[in-house]
């Protein structure tokens, strides 16, 4: 493996490394998102033990059937996380929204953003 300049590392670390970008607190997605894949699968567990309930005392033929025809009517519920943002546009976003406030020096923060950009690209090989 070959060794990789401090301006390669930027670039990769840029547009590798993730953010939380939803807008809560970052520490509360270590319980907040193991909770999220929790519940749905608890909720679908939960009705097809229902429905399943419900169905001991039939014993006829087209018992089977209909137990099998209710747990395919509704959807088994999900969820997925919103994937996080790439540490290069959490750093645009930024500097964009300091200009636009008009926070620190806006001809050193168009120099920064400017930057950032040329690190964010792709090189063309």
């Amino acid at each position: 493996m070959r060794r990789r300049s401090p301006q390669e590392k930027k670039r990769l670390s840029y547009t590798k490394e993730r953010r939380n970008a939803y807008g809560e607190n970052d520490k509360s997605s270590r319980n907040n998102i193991p909770r999220n894949k929790r519940a749905p699968h608890r909720a679908n567990r939960h009705r097809v033990n229902q429905v399943l309930e419900a169905a001991i005392g039939a014993v006829d033929e087209g018992a089977e059937e209909e137990v099998e025809r209710r747990l395919l009517v509704k959807r088994p519920k999900t969820w997925a996380k919103s994937p996080d943002a790439p540490l290069g546009e959490i750093v645009q976003y930024t500097l964009r929204r300091r200009m636009t406030l008009g926070i620190g020096d806006p001809g050193r923060d168009a120099v920064r953003l400017e930057r950032v950009r040329r690190r964010t690209r792709q090189p063309t090989d």
